[in-house]
């Protein structure tokens, strides 16, 4: 980040809400929403690093784009894992045992030994069937509202 990018950020702290939107109008040239200082703060921020340092892919864009129609959905399903990048180490605590999985280019690694899945190797630690993202905590299920007077 340039140097002069930097003080800008920092500047965006001290300004109060009228000065925030009064800036907004220069950097997206176009009247300020109706948000709060911290969320107009952001859109400035965000807007004056993709001038500076360039905006996202389309390919990035468009994997945002599904997440959100995906948690945009409220059917009580689980939520999407994270990508994980090898060399992560997915660490779980299972009946007073540490076990750790090293996550590869393919698969995983557990025990000395390789996986395809991270469902084979909570199966191995817990001798039953899980999903395997569930049980080292990478999805969590969204709770089903309740329905009713």
């Amino acid at each position: 980040m340039t140097n002069s990018l930097g003080c800008e950020l920092g500047r965006l702290s001290t300004m109060k809400p009228a000065e925030l939107r009064s800036r907004w109008r220069e950097v997206y040239r176009n009247v300020a929403p109706d948000i709060g200082p911290d969320l107009l703060r952001r859109g400035i921020a965000y807007r004056l690093q993709e001038r500076g340092q360039g905006t996202l892919t389309s390919s990035t864009r468009r994997n945002i784009e599904r997440q959100i129609k995906r948690l945009g959905k409220d059917d009580g399903e689980a939520m999407i894992a994270p990508s994980l990048k090898p060399g992560t180490r997915l660490v779980r605590s299972w009946r007073g045992k540490m076990h750790q999985v090293l996550v590869l280019d393919e698969g995983f690694e557990f025990d000395g030994r390789r996986y395809a899945s991270l469902t084979q190797i909570a199966g191995d630690i817990t001798g039953t069937h899980w999903s395997g993202p569930r049980f080292f905590g990478l999805v969590t299920r969204r709770r089903r509202r309740a329905v009713g007077p």
